[in-house]
């Protein structure tokens, strides 16, 4: 393949495939490394089962291959990843699998990226030139759990989010859930239906919105400002479910579609969760962890409660900054990039991301488009 006009894409989720179905239609070579054994993992093989995507269809499928009208509107895990290894197959990608980049740099002398890859099955590093190189590791690149004094010692069962497939599992236990985002407070709902007994850690306000408060607010954010949208949602929300507060939730003071777009905060969309603790199923710890001895979790409130098992849903780091050197513009320290929204996808020397936006699917796809047609431009009008 000619290195001097090849895109190289780290990573094959989502992000990655959808860069890699916008090159294949320019006929743009490129190449993806992979650090599992399949496309998508987190949605493979790191996702629990009673997951469906929190917004219609149509906000989540990716560039050039619609979802197939049949696929209901909020489409579960099982069609999606039907509909991702169709993606793959349609638009022939095939990335190396078990390549985990240990080293990506620009070489000024011979203009281009030199990305360094082990091989998980041979144990060898292997090198890789292309003129381009694409980010889409992804915003969910590494489990994250924080450190807890005691949490060592603690005799049950821990585990990440990416470790938590049904509350079938945990049926008559005492189950922690650390995390209040969407995650969360699915999985603590998934708990509480198959018999768990179940509290969930509140530490940050949150907005509970329905989907089909998020899908009007996606609608009228076409028409109306973003601050009137954010005022109608805070006031459809109180209407719906009230006063939060009594149930030991707070309620933040910017709206929700300004905190996703200034922190990339998602509203929780609630699916049944809010019921659960309004009936008490669902009990809410609003304190911070103090420490764990043994069974005991302390609140920094001087409450101390037992459980059995401790679910983190406390989310994800990037260690983009660990192997991506020499670059000081695209992406800060937390792998996020440093450019506001639109024009966060470019950086120098042919460096791109793509999915790092905090937009979701919908964004990802932008970016991959984008990202094709900067490249198209520049491989058919090269800089002397």
């Amino acid at each position: 393949m000619e290195e001097k006009q090849r895109v190289i894409i780290v990573g094959a989720g989502p992000s990655g495939i959808s860069a890699a179905a916008c090159f294949t239609k320019q006929s743009i070579p490129y190449i993806i490394l992979e650090r599992e054994d399949c496309s998508a993992s987190l949605w493979k093989k790191y996702s629990y089962e009673r997951l469906h995507l929190h917004l219609r269809k149509q906000y989540c499928q990716l560039p050039h291959k619609p979802f197939p009208a049949s696929f209901p509107p909020y489409v579960p895990k099982k069609q999606f990843l039907q509909y991702l290894d169709d993606y793959v197959s349609h638009f022939g990608i095939t990335p190396l699998y078990r390549r985990t980049v240990e080293l990506a740099e620009y070489d000024q002398g011979c203009h281009n990226w030199r990305v360094m890859a082990l091989n998980g099955d041979s144990g060898q590093l292997e090198e890789y030139r292309g003129r381009f190189l694409v980010v889409a590791t992804g915003e969910t690149t590494d489990p994250f759990v924080p450190e807890l004094q005691g949490l060592s010692g603690f005799p049950g069962k821990l585990i990440h989010s990416t470790g938590f497939r049904s509350g079938k599992d945990f049926k008559d236990q005492h189950v922690l859930v650390v995390g209040s985002g969407n995650s969360g407070m699915e999985i603590a709902l998934d708990l509480v239906n198959h018999g768990a007994k179940t509290s969930i850690l509140v530490r940050s306000p949150v907005h509970f919105l329905s989907r089909e408060m998020v899908s009007l607010g996606l609608f009228l954010l076409k028409y109306l400002s973003l601050s009137t949208v954010d005022s109608l949602m805070v006031m459809l929300s109180t209407m719906i479910y009230g006063d939060v507060t009594k149930y030991g939730v707070a309620r933040p003071n910017e709206g929700p579609f300004y905190m996703k777009v200034k922190y990339g905060k998602y509203p929780v969309i609630d699916v049944g969760t809010y019921k659960k603790i309004k009936s008490g199923e669902l009990k809410v710890l609003p304190a911070e962890i103090e420490s764990v001895r043994g069974k005991d979790v302390l609140f920094k409130n001087g409450e101390s409660h037992p459980f059995d098992s401790i679910v983190f849903c406390t989310g994800f780091k990037r260690s983009t900054n660990k192997w991506l050197k020499g670059d000081d513009y695209l992406l800060n320290d937390e792998g996020l990039p440093k450019p506001s929204y639109p024009i966060h996808w470019k950086g120098n020397n042919g460096l791109y991301c793509v999915g790092l936006s905090r937009r979701g699917f919908y964004g990802a796809a932008a970016d991959a488009e984008n990202i094709a047609n900067d490249v198209s431009s520049f491989t058919q009008h090269p800089c002397p």
